[in-house]
């Protein structure tokens, strides 16, 4: 996965340009920075910063970590000012204190984790959220003519995609689209949920953490 990103980083936003998605990205842009307002945000998975841009300037201050230091130097060149601290990372291993956020936030990334590793994922960020902390996840719903085919699904159940880059390559990448049921369960545990909502093209869970 971080090979294939790494990959993509120069075509990374284009995705964003589709036009039947315009509408639901405006209003996705718009409600984010409400629910992160004020708070110190870990944002995982943070890409080229497409999604930090919008948000980053309502909150008390944004480490972004991702994977990948090819989409992390756009993001920089994208938010040269922003009260953010980029950082190279394993969202399974996350190199920061315990207790240090108030807020998390991952866009596009849920739907990247193996079905089997959703848990162990959720440990590991709630482990450097203080009780009480907002977490945000947004994502992709499955729309017939607009989300890229899946391709398959493996004996886990997880689903995968074969996307083309630009420049022809190309990718097998882990896809999950998951139910509503399926959000709500894997976080029950861990959390009293805010909100779930959806837009035509997408899903977004908020909730906060219990002590």
């Amino acid at each position: 996965m971080q090979d294939y990103y790494a990959a993509r980083a120069a075509e990374y936003d284009r995705i964003y340009a589709k036009p039947e998605r315009q509408a639901d990205l405006r209003a996705m842009e718009a409600w984010l920075p409400t629910v992160l307002a004020g708070r110190h945000v870990l944002e995982v998975a943070c890409g080229t910063g497409y999604w930090t841009q919008f948000y980053a300037a309502a909150t008390a201050g944004v480490v972004a970590l991702d994977g990948a230091a090819e989409t992390l130097r756009i993001a920089e060149r994208r938010l040269p000012d922003a009260p953010v601290r980029w950082l190279q990372g394993d969202a399974y291993a996350l190199p920061v204190a315990a207790h240090a956020f108030d807020a998390a936030f991952a866009g596009f990334w849920w739907s990247h984790i193996p079905l089997d590793r959703i848990d162990a994922f959720l440990q590991g960020l709630h482990r450097v959220l203080k009780p009480g902390a907002q977490v945000v996840f947004i994502d992709n719903l499955f729309v017939p003519g607009s989300s890229t085919p899946i391709a398959e699904q493996d004996g886990d159940g997880n689903s995968w995609q074969l996307r083309r880059l630009a420049g022809g390559s190309v990718h097998r990448v882990l896809k999950n689209f998951p139910s509503r049921d399926a959000l709500l369960s894997a976080v029950a545990p861990y959390a009293r949920i805010s909100e779930y909502r959806v837009w035509q093209h997408f899903w977004a869970l908020s909730y906060s953490l219990r002590a």
